[in-house]
């Protein structure tokens, strides 16, 4: 087993991995670097053949084995990404593989294995984590007399992973600062670090971990390995309970620092790598830059060079919903309030007029109480002071401002639940009149609807969220009287938007 540096030097460079990966780009993330002030540079290992650097330690690790273990065949645990590299190794080497990855594994992940490895692949589901599947392959291994390709926890493949390293010091040769590496099981960092701290010491290597993921940096700072009840599945490419023996005693020995992110701020990263290379990463794969953002501003950098490693992009398509929702709040580009208004015609309309030019993202509300409305309100801010602005000004206009922008129940959940039946009239609000609007999304659309209103009709459900098209869906009920009908339509076709009326819609009794 090597013991220092300068031993995993010789296996870097001597690791065999081009016959399947390629040397990746470093490339300049410009609107990034133009923002953070510092220049950040993307080493992306997202555009390898299986979509991340694990194929590069799998296939040194392979490509190792004497002619009776392929005969035998291997065997692998994986969260997906480190099982892709295996495939590819397998089909390449003309081996059997079994690769055993937890249940919770994304299906694109589960769908390129099966590409990747062919015929030459048995691919088992098994438990809820990395940690789970495990287990179960090694009791496999040992009834089926399989070499296991750890993803991780092995010289092979640590070596394997830190040729990414090599590669970056060749294609940078200036100064660096700081590299910044996604931690699972520790096998990336473990290399890189090896690498860097045998050849250019001075170079600062970062460890990156999602709060509900921090084996790593709980084991660095209790000095033994400790494994996690729990692990949180969202970077389900860095979720693991108990990261290895070798790749903890590198870690420990090798890594400068640790940044944790949270979810908000690896989909803000997620983002801003959209725009900066209209690539889609994966969570893991985003880590890094989320770190480095975080770490400038922290330590107050400027004018430095940071490198991020990009190291996947097998995201689920479903699940950029969620990443398009929270980017905006990891980003402090939105805030997330509950206001509490009087429950009186002109309320709204003043409440939007305080918010001024803002950008509304989203309002909530329904009809409850015959004293005060509770209002669910996003809005579109330039950073944490800008929110806290905001509520010390509705605030002062006599409104309670409660921030739910750190709030996980509200995020997760309370904003998709605002609604239910109102007290008035029985099962609905008296009189009240329900129709869908295509609001223009542009500055003054929402203000104009609400000038137009007719003072004393009064408001009793509003739900609209901007979901970045050139048209929001707006849901509106309207107390309008039957004597008012008739100016109600006039109402309607001055204001020029497209509507349609759901009032008898069945679901409205139902859930309304």
């Amino acid at each position: 087993m090597p013991k220092k540096p300068t031993d995993y030097l010789q296996r870097i460079l001597n690791a065999r991995v081009y016959d399947v990966a390629h040397e990746s780009a470093l490339d300049h993330a410009r609107n990034l670097s133009r923002r953070l002030h510092n220049k950040v540079l993307l080493k992306r290992e997202d555009q390898q053949p299986v979509f991340s650097f694990k194929l590069r330690g799998a296939y040194n690790k392979m490509s190792r084995l004497d002619d009776e273990e392929r005969r035998r065949g291997v065997i692998c645990a994986s969260a997906g990404n480190h099982a892709q590299g295996v495939a590819l190794s397998a089909h390449r080497l003309g081996c059997k593989a079994v690769i055993v990855m937890p249940s919770t594994t994304p299906k694109v992940k589960i769908d390129a294995v099966r590409a990747f490895g062919g015929s030459a692949v048995d691919i088992v589901l098994q438990g809820e984590s990395y940690s789970d599947a495990y287990a179960h392959a090694l009791q496999l291994q040992a009834a089926q007399g399989l070499s296991f390709v750890h993803p991780f926890d092995d010289p092979d493949v640590i070596a394997g992973q830190g040729t990414i390293a090599m590669e970056i010091l060749r294609q940078h040769q200036g100064p660096i600062h700081a590299v910044f590496c996604a931690v699972g099981g520790g096998g990336l960092i473990s290399g890189v670090a090896s690498y860097i701290k045998a050849v250019r010491p001075e170079i600062k290597v970062i460890g990156v971990q999602t709060t509900d993921s921090d084996a790593m940096l709980r084991s660095v700072r209790a000095g033994r390995r400790v494994e996690l009840a729990d692990v949180g599945l969202f970077a389900d490419g860095t979720a693991v309970k108990k990261v290895g023996e070798e790749t903890f005693r590198l870690t420990r020995e090798l890594v400068d620092d640790f940044v944790v992110v949270n979810t908000d701020e690896v989909c803000a990263a997620l983002k801003d790598m959209f725009e900066d290379t209209r690539s889609v990463l994966e969570p893991s794969g985003a880590m890094a830059v989320a770190a480095a953002k975080a770490y400038v501003a922290t330590h107050k950098l400027k004018g430095e060079t940071l490198v991020a490693i990009t190291c996947g992009a097998n995201m689920n398509f479903d699940r950029l919903r969620f990443v398009a929702e929270r980017a905006e709040v990891g980003e402090a580009r939105e805030a997330l309030f509950a206001v509490g208004i009087p429950e009186r015609p002109g309320s709204f309309r003043k409440l939007c007029a305080l918010l001024g030019t803002r950008a509304v993202t989203e309002f909530n509300y329904r009809l409850g109480d015959t004293e005060q409305a509770h209002v669910f309100v996003g809005v579109g801010v330039s950073g944490r002071d800008d929110a806290r602005r905001i509520a010390q000004a509705l605030e002062r206009a006599g409104f309670s401002a409660l921030d739910l922008t750190d709030d996980e129940l509200a995020k997760q959940h309370v904003r998709h639940l605002v609604g239910g039946r109102a007290p008035q009239g029985g099962s609905r609000a008296l009189h009240e009149r329900l129709l869908r609007f295509d609001f223009p999304e542009r500055p003054g659309a929402l203000m104009r609807f609400l000038e137009q209103l007719k003072p004393d009709w009064n408001i009793s459900l509003f739900h609209y969220r901007n979901q970045g098209g050139d048209a929001g869906r707006v849901l509106v009920g309207i107390q309008v009287p039957p004597a008012d009908r008739r100016r109600f339509a006039e109402f309607l076709g001055a204001l020029g938007y497209a509507h349609v009326e759901e009032t008898d819609n069945p679901v409205v009794g139902l859930f309304l």
